[in-house]
């Protein structure tokens, strides 16, 4: 359904979003220096040349507003190159700007999965999921954080946000947005007509009269102000003032569907049906798809008497709201309840169910409810388990047993949260073991690993017998490395129980941990015995075999397993682990991907997934796999720091710090998970919150070495090097014999330009600790003064240590920095010879290649893109690589794909504005250029992009 015919507050809000496209889709690709080097693809084609001629004219037919046109354009050229990311971008704007609003989101997220900068694409992204009736993943979704956008980007998200928020019944997070959004330009009318609809759904009258009396003095020829003013007044009773606003609205637009049914309401109100009559009619001419067109003519023609025409009119109805996905329609709920009234008007009690039940669910307290246990009773459906408890419990919510009945349904189904607070509040009315149990069975869930551990100890110290909760509570001790508390437990609970498979499964598991593999083995071998069909003991056994490098014998086991149980997850789960250690790429894939099509709830199989994709460098399918976790358990620390890490992967800073921030919270006072929460943190830029996880770390043990370590390195990165000094020298105390306190000293003598003291300080710390890290930090700190004596150490290491690929990367880098282009060349093609296939190393290579004007870089560029395609520092080497030998075009399509990715690269708008110009796009070249000049990270090539800026002036 064409969102024309349904218009939202979304839909109003954002139109004006539109006009930047332009913009954002001609925007291009990133540059790349020696050291952050960059990459290709193959020589301009054929296909390459048609697909861009493709994408150009499309861009025509878009700016003509020819939508259509413009999206059989540029699935033509995507036909010819299903990787351009420019069309990807283009694609999606014209289906959403054509109603094609799934469409739509598909095609930004593929834009995003090939690595446009987010800020490109996010507001109209957000506009195609708002419009599909999803609010809460606009408000939720780390994919639409503002925080960091460009104004301009950040502000019509804002407005996206506003209506969502309006659409979730939350006006103050509503209005929160709206201020924001204001505060970017005080002066846009669109911030003042988007709150009104908020007001008035909150009956706050005077506030919404008020917006939109502002929003009509921003724009007094405003159709939309004019409008929302007449719907203010319509709400408070004022119908002549309403009608009044409603007729200057159609005198300007005479077509407007909104006002034509709020006057038609109106009317029919006042009991002027003939006039009624005229603006349904006009409605239905205007907007023959609109469903409420087709009601209010049933309305008319059942006061008329006219049964058979009442009756069309509400098939017509429900025709128009059937086809439509009912998510779509999940906050619209005027439609809602249309879809219902009609198909109970035409006795489809069965139809009008869903619509009726998806009313309900946004307003619990209307009379939607009554129509809807009118339904229920006529199917004798009293069987609705999670609904019913839902509703008992609202009038009821001192039922302990219906209650822990309902928790535990939320907790098979992986509702963690929900189910955590149902008991949360259960308990404060009355303690209970095995409502306790639940509770920290439930936080274990979500990934309150200390609060689910105190829950846990109590309910098994109140009552031994609770089975469930001791043996959850034995997997806590396992995860947090506490396995004799683990065996402590299980052999108590065997005591009680020693018949109990399960029991001696857990005690295995605890005693594997404390590597006492023999005593591991004992209890799963008598697992299996009292227990045959019982897998656990087996798959463990398994292991056991594994690692101790007997292959065959654990696929043979594993094997049986899944004679007796093929879709047994954790079976396949063993067998990935075995295909892994024999290096089987291809085997461990095909496993994970099995054992996750069969994982229902767990969350395990689609971590491991998405851990092996993050190790193979694939975070566009790392993407992918993360997707059934949000689904299963969004809160769980495992999920959310897997997702943090995939967000850090497709270089998404901002989404991530909201995730970690998310997950400190959530980590309460877990130093070694707190510290890994900070080291991910620091790779998000996120000093702040680096420091709060370790502050929260080492409240909890003030010991603890990493946490002190990494505190150091952020109270230096935020400009307190007197506190890093202070803590690194309090490591040198308490670690004398290991090198990381000298290092931290090195590190706050460099950042104060003590050079002397900081090389002295590095050697001290390499005499400790001998290794490859300690090396780098001193061959750093030598490059910057004296690069001779830099490259003699780190060339003396390299004599002892030949494969340490690191410290020869950092050489041949220096050498390139230091413009011995000779040297760096000889360092670069020396490593190919290890790692033909080190796709950054080529990278360097061809940018080297490059300086010495030397036609063998693009083929070498080349070899880098078809190993790294997504990453825009390696687009834009082979970019610049190909303009270099006269592939003009090929060039403009990888320099524009690059600057998408990473926008505030300022040599890639150099080489993009360079090329633009040498096609004659001097508009466009001189915004590149401009842009290159400005701002804190000016290009390197600074003194070329002012000469070349200066002949097109």
């Amino acid at each position: 359904m064409k969102r024309r015919n349904c218009p939202t507050n979304a839909d109003r809000s954002s139109r004006h979003a539109r006009g930047m496209l332009r913009r954002l889709v001609e925007a291009a690709l990133i540059g790349c220096t020696i050291v952050t080097a960059t990459l290709a693809t193959a020589p301009a084609t054929a296909a390459d040349v048609k697909a861009a001629q493709f994408y150009e004219d499309a861009l025509v037919r878009y700016e003509k507003k020819d939508f259509a046109g413009a999206i059989i354009q540029l699935k033509n050229a995507l036909k010819s190159d299903n990787k351009m990311l420019p069309v990807h971008v283009l694609l999606g704007n014209a289906l959403l700007n054509n109603s094609e609003v799934n469409a739509a989101e598909v095609a930004f997220e593929e834009a995003l999965r090939l690595g446009v900068n987010r800020a490109e694409v996010v507001a109209p992204l957000a506009e195609a999921v708002n419009a599909q009736g999803r609010p809460q993943d606009v408000l939720q979704q780390a994919r639409f954080a503002d925080a960091g956008l460009p104004q301009t980007s950040r502000l019509q998200l804002l407005l996206i946000k506003a209506a969502a928020a309006g659409d979730v019944g939350n006006p103050r997070d509503a209005i929160r947005f709206l201020e924001e959004a204001r505060a970017l330009d005080p002066n846009r009318p669109e911030t003042w007509l988007a709150e009104v609809p908020i007001r008035l759904r909150a009956q706050q009258f005077k506030e919404g009269l008020a917006a939109a009396d502002r929003a009509l003095a921003l724009a007094p020829g405003s159709v939309e102000a004019l409008y929302q003013r007449g719907t203010v007044s319509h709400l408070q009773g004022e119908l002549k003032a309403a009608l009044a606003h409603y007729d200057r609205t159609l005198l300007v637009s005479p077509a407007h569907a909104d006002a034509l049914i709020s006057r038609a309401g109106i009317l029919l109100d006042l009991k002027r049906g003939e006039e009624a009559a005229q603006d349904v009619a006009a409605l239905r001419k205007a907007a023959v798809n609109d469903p409420r067109g087709a009601y209010l003519a049933a309305l008319l023609a059942e006061r008329a008497g006219d049964g058979a025409a009442s009756r069309k009119a509400l098939s017509e109805v429900t025709a128009l709201l059937d086809v439509v996905p009912m998510p779509f329609l999940r906050y619209r709920t005027q439609l809602l309840i249309l879809g219902g009234l009609a198909h109970l008007g035409l006795k489809q009690p069965e139809k009008a169910k869903p619509y009726l039940e998806s009313a309900q669910r946004q307003q619990p307290s209307s009379g939607v409810a009554k129509l809807l246990a009118q339904v229920y009773l006529r199917e004798k459906n009293h069987d609705r388990a999670i609904e019913s408890l839902d509703s008992y419990l609202r009038a009821h919510p001192g039922d302990t047993q219906a209650t822990h009945l309902l928790a535990s349904v939320h907790l098979s189904q992986g509702r963690y949260a929900r189910a955590a607070s149902l008991t949360q509040e259960a308990l404060k009315r009355q303690d209970d073991p095995a409502m306790r149990g639940l509770l920290g069975m439930s936080l274990l869930g979500t990934g309150k690993l200390t609060d689910a551990a105190k829950e846990l100890e109590a309910a098994v110290k109140r009552d031994s017998s609770q089975i469930q909760a001791g043996s959850a509570l034995v997997s806590l001790y396992l995860q947090s490395g506490q396995a004799q508390r683990a065996v402590d437990v299980a052999e108590a609970m065997i005591k009680r129980q020693p018949a109990n498979a399960g029991l001696f499964n857990l005690l295995g598991t605890a005693q594997a941990q404390k590597r006492n593999v023999a005593a591991a083995r004992i209890a799963f071998e008598q697992a299996s015995k009292l227990a045959p069909d019982f897998v656990a003991p087996q798959i463990h056994l398994a292991r056991l075999d594994s690692n101790a490098n007997n292959h065959a014998a654990a696929a043979a086991r594993l094997d049986a397993v899944l004679v007796r149980n093929e879709k047994n997850v954790d079976a396949m789960l063993e067998l990935a682990r075995v295909a892994s250690q024999r290096g089987r790429d291809d085997d461990t894939r095909r496993w994970l991907e099995k054992a996750e099509s069969h994982s229902g709830n767990s969350l395990q199989p689609s971590l491991q997934l998405v851990e092996f994709h993050l190790g193979r460098n694939r975070p566009d399918l790392a993407r992918e796999a993360l997707k059934p976790l949000n689904n299963k358990a969004p809160e769980a620390l495992p999920v959310l720091l897997t997702q943090a890490r995939v967000q850090l992967a497709s270089t998404e800073m901002a989404p991530a710090r909201i995730t970690l921030n998310r997950a400190t919270s959530l980590a309460h006072f877990d130093p070694p998970l707190l510290v890994q929460i900070a080291m991910l943190q620091l790779r998000a830029g996120n000093l702040p919150g680096a420091a709060f996880a370790l502050d929260k770390a080492l409240s909890e043990r003030p010991t603890h070495l990493n946490a002190r370590a990494l505190m150091a390195d952020v109270e230096l990165r935020t400009g307190l090097p007197a506190k890093a000094e202070a803590r690194a020298r309090s490591i040198v105390a308490s670690h004398p014999k290991l090198g990381l306190g000298h290092a931290l000293l090195g590190d706050v003598a460099a950042s104060r330009g003590q050079r002397a003291a900081s090389i002295d300080a590095y050697h001290r710390a390499h005499d400790l600790d001998r290794n490859s890290d300690s090396l780098q930090r001193l061959f750093g700190a030598l490059s910057t003064t004296d690069l001779s004596a830099a490259t003699q150490v780190a060339e003396q290491w390299l004599k002892a240590k030949p494969g340490d690929l690191t410290v020869r990367r950092a050489l041949a880098n220096a050498q390139a920095r230091a413009g011995n282009l000779k040297a760096a060349r000889t360092a670069f093609e020396a490593m190919l010879v290890t790692v033909p296939d080190d796709a950054e190393v080529l990278n360097n290579l061809a940018n080297v290649l490059i300086l010495q004007h030397d036609a063998s870089a693009i083929g070498v560029a080349e070899r880098a893109l078809a190993l790294k395609p997504e990453l825009a520092h390696i687009l834009g080497t082979a970019g610049w690589a190909a303009f270099q030998v006269g592939q003009a075009e090929r060039a403009l399509s990888l320099l524009r794909d690059a600057r998408l990715r990473d926008p505030a690269n300022a040599d890639t708008k150099y080489f993009l504005g360079a090329v633009l110009a040498n096609r004659g796009r001097n508009a466009e070249a001189r915004a590149e250029l401009e842009g290159a000049l400005r701002g804190v990270r000016v290009t390197s090539h600074a003194k070329e992009a002012e000469a070349l800026l200066h002949t097109l002036k």
